[in-house]
C-alpha cells in the first residue's frame, strides 16, 4: 500500500477536523481529492507528512505505520507542493539552486552539491521543459514557472510518493493548462504515486485513475474516476443540482438553480 487510512481520525485544539477516513491507494494509482473550503483537505495532507497528530485509528504510508516510525524520515520519500512552500523558498536563488535544495532537502542550499547532483537538477528541469530555467533568479519567474521548478525540485530527490496541494492557485487559465499538461506527462510515465488536491473538478486529469471527494471532515465518496464524478454523485457532493460534460478525457461542471 502507498497509503492505508482505517477509521483515522484528527483533532487540532480540541476541534476535530478529521472523522474515521477510511482510504487505500495502491501501487499504480494516481488520486486526485476534491472539496471546499473547510473540508479538510489540508487537515489531510497534514496528517500524511505528520505535521498533525493521528488523534484515533491506523494510518501506514509506505508500508510505515504511524507512531511506531519516525516520520522526519518518512518526509525524504515524499514530495510536497504547495503555496505555503513557495512562500518559504529564498527568491534570489536561481532556479536550478532552488531544485538543488530539493536533494538535501533544505529551504535554501547550505551544500557544495557535487557535479552529479547539478546534473540530477538540471535533469529535473529539463524534463518539465524548464531547463532554459536554470540561472534565472526564482523570484523572477512567472507564477506558473515557478510551480513547474517546485515540481523539479520534488521530483529530483526520487520520491515515492508526489502530493500536490492546489498547485493550479493563482494561475491565469493559460498557465494552469500549460501546469496541467506537465501534471499529466509526468503520471503517464515511472512516476511516484500522485494525489492532487483541488478546489476545481475540471483540473482531475485524465491521468487521475481514482478520485477521493472530502466533505466537512469526512469521505464522501471514494473509488475509481469513472464511478466518483458523476452528476447524480456531485450533486450529492455538493449539495445542488450540477451536470456533466466530459471534453478531452475530463470532466467539466454545468451549475444550474
Amino acid at each position: 500500500m502507498i497509503i492505508e487510512l482505517k477509521a483515522a481520525s484528527c483533532f487540532i485544539e480540541d476541534r476535530q477536523v478529521l472523522r474515521d477516513i477510511d482510504w487505500a491507494v495502491r501501487p499504480g494509482e494516481h488520486w486526485a481529492i476534491v472539496g471546499l473550503n473547510g473540508s479538510g483537505k489540508t487537515s489531510l495532507l497534514n496528517l500524511l507528512n505528520g505535521y498533525v497528530p493521528l488523534s484515533s485509528g491506523l494510518m501506514r504510508v509506505l508500508g510505515r505505520r504511524y507512531g511506531a516510525y519516525d516520520w522526519r524520515l518518512m518526509r525524504k520519500s515524499i514530495g510536497f507542493i504547495s503555496s505555503s512552500l513557495q512562500g518559504r523558498l529564498y527568491g534570489g536563488e536561481t532556479a536550478l539552486e532552488t531544485v538543488l535544495g530539493g536533494i538535501f532537502s533544505t529551504i535554501g542550499l547550505y551544500d557544495s552539491p557535487q557535479k552529479r547532483d547539478i546534473a540530477r537538477a538540471q535533469k529535473a528541469l529539463e524534463s518539465l521543459k524548464c531547463g532554459h530555467m536554470a540561472t534565472q533568479r526564482y523570484e523572477t519567474l512567472s507564477q506558473g514557472e515557478k510551480q513547474k521548478v517546485l515540481i523539479a525540485r520534488a521530483l529530483v530527490s526520487s520520491p515515492k510518493l508526489l502530493i500536490m496541494d492546489e498547485p493550479c492557485s493563482g494561475l491565469d487559465v493559460f498557465s494552469r493548462e500549460d501546469f496541467l499538461s506537465a501534471v499529466q506527462a509526468i503520471g503517464t510515465g515511472p512516476s511516484p504515486a500522485l494525489i492532487y488536491v483541488t478546489h476545481h473538478v475540471e483540473e482531475i486529469l485524465p491521468v487521475f485513475t481514482h478520485v477521493l471527494l472530502l466533505k466537512a471532515g469526512e469521505v464522501h465518496s471514494a473509488g475509481s474516476a469513472e464511478s466518483v464524478l458523476t452528476s447524480k454523485n456531485l450533486s450529492s457532493f455538493f449539495g445542488m443540482p450540477v451536470g456533466l460534460r466530459r471534453r478531452s478525457g475530463r470532466a467539466w461542471l454545468d451549475i444550474t438553480r
